[in-house]
């Protein structure tokens, strides 16, 4: 992609205002800890302390906002108390220029290496970093500084208080979460009933899977809703995709595959009414169509083999999930055997625990030490902010505007570690400044606010925010820039003050911001091959375990199972996240084409899915052991480790292992299809992904043909024309 595109996609994506789910209580909740802050601070102590607790309790109600699945409190005090320990070390070092600077760079290296514990630790840090560069110019003395640094962690936690006072829908985030995940189970099962091959993504259960980590003290809490409805629902998906396959399940038309139909469909009605009971903690309203479905006599004699089995075990489960959403559908549980199941027969549940706050903070050093290193995305993402911001506080400070903190402070909040973020941010935040400013300069003119009045308008312009911040940068980015023009009007800076030269120094920031990028880029594009690699070792890994399992029968409990398909889905997301970045940014493909990249993701795709449709029909323990497993098993592990260093050092890979592995097994009885048919549609997978990677042209012969079409027309009497 050119630079001229690329340049034009960003600055769209970061002009485009979003059509989301506001929640305004969520934003009034942040808006009155911000007045109260205000107000208090405004009557104790006067207008400069109240624009750094103000600044305090913004930064504080912007950590509840963030996309985390931990208790919010801790993060408006973490926020609070973290903004205030820089402002007091920004003021103790602000008198000498190169302390100052000094520290500067090395909060600003620090923030953007916490990018490696996650985004909401990053942006916390980042934010933290923009607010200091402000509120160190506001106390006088010490002393000062120490009160302003106070009121500060004060801020934090009064916006925590009224989180714990005034909850709004607790559990919201999570309940949201599994609802999403049955939802999108629901959708899969609709399309299942046209496509049999549908593809599914998994993002929504390892979404679901994140917000059931909780800690020990939230598992005393938890509605009973959200107990288990995860785990059943991870089984569901394997048992829908085994039960609509040709491969394993029925004919692709016939008595059978209406009789399939009919059970997706059913099964979808009953994943929709589980997933709005589950989001809004009300009782599961199932569809009587969809039960009578369900519970339809002559189900046994219609689907036999593997797909009775699916079908018995879909069954099952959907029990399953409507029972721990609320209300159980009518009619004995049964287990895929048959039998009745009774609650001592049930697995116990055991929630997925995370650890508390504090032991929390050695995995996030952990974390960034890990990435400490120059060809890390992180690294190098510390490494340009540092720079932008150290000569961003130059620059300002040397241009005659005065407030030059601006610029850094601009470059900060807009630096990401990839390239598409960066720029789209550095775009809206110069629009929405330019937005935002005209505005509270318009109203200023008019109104001639005093100090109480610029706190209320600073307070609006916050709550504001808060309701629109989701909607997208320019939006939140126009009332950000309203909201510091009213809040150092407060103080008694005049807007004449402080417009120009916010403008002017907020667009030097961002033209800083993206030139840095530019110069010292991290591109993703180049990286695409080694995350194809992984990818691919994982769903060999995956696949192995299934079919290890086959060949030493454990029942349906399989901890490496599980543990490989985690692995598996982690590297797929990752694969989509970097080639969803590489597709905008403006470099060459460098040996990975944009047509190579999507057949190469398709064929790992559907390795995962076939090992998925072997895994929904593991053996019962006990059963017949089937020994050519092992060896297929084995020769999947080794064979997809030996492909991703070919696809490293870009060479095709080579599946003889896997072949002659298929072709010793030719010779020893199966006891169930499913197996041996499973076994050749991953071999036919791994040869397809070897076909998107292999661009090299096919050999001429002297007619001037193509010598793989001679031989493909030699092998097929109807020749090329007919496929």
């Amino acid at each position: 992609m050119t630079w001229l595109r690329a340049l034009k996609l960003t600055a769209r994506s970061g002009l485009s205002v979003e059509r989301k789910r506001l929640e305004p209580l969520i934003a009034l909740r942040g808006a009155a800890g911000l007045a109260l802050v205000i107000g208090l601070s405004l009557t104790l102590f006067g207008p400069a302390v109240a624009a750094s607790s103000a600044f305090g309790a913004y930064q504080a109600a912007i950590a509840t906002f963030q996309r985390s699945w931990r208790p919010r409190p801790e993060l408006a005090i973490a926020s609070g108390s973290s903004l205030a320990v820089s402002t007091f070390l920004g003021y103790l070092t602000g008198s000498h220029a190169f302390l100052f600077l000094a520290l500067l760079a090395l909060w600003t290296f620090l923030a953007g290496l916490s990018w490696a514990a996650g985004p909401t630790i990053g942006l916390i840090a980042s934010s933290n970093v923009a607010i200091m560069l402000v509120t160190v110019t506001l106390p006088t003395s010490v002393a000062a500084a120490a009160g302003h640094a106070a009121m500060m962690v004060v801020g934090g936690a009064v916006q925590a208080a009224l989180v714990i006072l005034f909850p709004v829908r607790r559990w919201g985030a999570q309940r949201d979460a599994l609802a999403d995940a049955l939802a999108a189970e629901a959708d899969y099962a609709r399309r299942l009933r046209h496509d049999p091959l549908a593809d599914f993504d998994p993002e929504p259960l390892m979404a679901a899977r994140a917000a059931a980590t909780i800690t020990p003290r939230q598992a005393r809490t938890r509605p009973a809703e959200l107990h288990g409805a995860r785990g059943v629902a991870e089984r569901i998906r394997p048992v829908l995709a085994s039960l609509a396959d040709p491969a394993v399940g029925v004919p692709e038309e016939g008595p059978e595959r209406d009789r399939v139909r009919e059970l997706l469909g059913a099964a979808a009605a009953v994943l929709d009414a589980a997933a709005r009971a589950i989001r809004h903690g009300e009782p599961v309203r199932i569809p009587p169509a969809a039960l009578a479905t369900l519970k339809t006599p002559d189900a046994e004699a219609i689907l036999t083999g593997p797909a009775g089995r699916a079908a018995t075990r879909l069954a099952a489960l959907l029990h399953d999930v409507v029972e721990t959403a609320g209300k159980p559908p009518e009619g004995p549980r049964t287990d895929p055997e048959g039998t009745r199941a009774t609650p001592e027969q049930q697995p116990p549940h055991t929630p997925l625990l995370r650890p508390t706050l504090p032991a929390l903070i050695p995995a996030a050093l952990r974390a960034m030490r890990a990435d400490l290193r120059h060809e890390s995305p992180v690294t190098r993402h510390a490494i340009r902010v540092t720079a932008v911001a150290a000569a961003g506080y130059l620059l300002g400070t040397w241009l005659p505007f005065g407030h030059g903190y601006w610029a850094p402070m601009a470059s900060v909040m807009v630096m990401r570690p990839d390239f598409s973020q960066t720029y789209s941010r550095a775009v809206a935040r110069f629009g929405g400044t330019l937005v935002g400013v005209a505005l509270a300069t318009g109203l200023v003119q008019v109104a001639h606010p005093d100090t109480g009045l610029s706190a209320i308008l600073a307070v609006l312009s916050a709550g504001m925010m808060y309701l629109l911040m989701r909607t997208g940068q320019m939006a939140a980015q126009a009332c950000v820039a309203a909201y510091v023009v009213f809040l150092l009007g407060m103080g008694g800076e005049q807007w004449t003050q402080t417009v120009p030269e916010r403008v002017i120094l907020t667009l030097l920031g961002g033209v800083l911001a993206m030139i840095a990028y530019a110069v010292y880029p991290a591109w993703e594009t180049p990286r695409l091959r080694t995350r194809l690699a992984d990818w691919l070792i994982a769903d060999g890994r995956y696949a192995a375990a299934v079919v290890g399992h086959y060949a030493d029968p454990a029942g349906k409990s399989c901890p490496d199972v599980r543990e490989a398909l985690l692995a598996a889905r982690d590297a797929r997301i990752a694969w989509q996240e970097a080639s969803d970045r590489a597709k905008i940014e403006p470099v060459r493909h460098r040996g990975l084409s944009r047509a190579a990249a999507t057949d190469a993701e398709e064929a790992l795709a559907q390795l995962g899915r076939v090992a998925m449709l072997m895994e929904a029909h593991l053996p019962e323990r006990g059963a017949t052991p089937v020994p050519a497993a092992a060896r297929l098993a084995k020769a999947l592990r080794k064979s997809t480790e030996q492909g991703a260093k070919a696809v490293r050092e870009r060479r095709v890979p080579k599946w003889d292992a896997v072949r002659t592995a298929l072709e010793e097994w030719d010779g020893e009885g199966v006891p169930d299809r499913v197996v041996r048919r499973g076994a050749g549609l991953l071999l036919t997978t791994l040869e397809e992904f070897s076909d998107a990677l292999d661009t090299s042209p096919a050999p001429m012969l002297v007619d001037g043909s193509d010598a793989q079409e001679k031989t493909n027309g030699r092998q097929d009497p109807e020749g090329p024309a007919a496929r």
